[in-house]
């Protein structure tokens, strides 16, 4: 696949840094994921929105995830997603989806750098946690 030329974006190195990159998010009214692709330097370098899902629930896939970033020949993957209801922490669903696919970017060679969720009243980070 031959993509455009994509002049990478600000630096993502923290998580504060993609939440304000992917703020727009709180204002939707059902769930969107979206991944951004980062470079070795954490620049993006793709952005992708990977599913749509409903008022209460959305379905991440792994292959949705990993397709792009090897099209991207990504060196990292960041995950985002919103949760309408305002409140940013994670469902059973959310850490589960964050586990599957930390090891499938294990398996695959391209890191989960982070899974943001993103709420009304801010975000919450996987990797701050110290769940990534």
């Amino acid at each position: 696949m031959t993509r455009p030329f994509w002049k990478p974006r600000g630096l993502l190195d923290s998580p504060r840094k993609a939440a304000r990159r992917l703020r727009q998010l709180r204002y939707y009214p059902q769930e969107h994921v979206v991944t951004l692709y980062l470079n070795v330097r954490h620049r993006e370098i793709g952005c992708e929105t990977v599913s749509i899902g409903t008022l209460t629930a959305s379905l991440i896939h792994p292959r949705e995830v990993f397709s792009p970033a090897l099209a991207y020949r990504a060196a990292g993957v960041l995950v985002a997603h919103n949760h309408p209801s305002g409140d940013p922490e994670p469902s059973p669903e959310d850490r589960d989806v964050t586990r599957r696919l930390r090891q499938a970017g294990e398996i695959l060679g391209i890191p989960l750098v982070d899974h943001l969720i993103i709420g009304a009243r801010g975000h919450y980070s996987f990797r701050e946690r110290g769940l990534l």
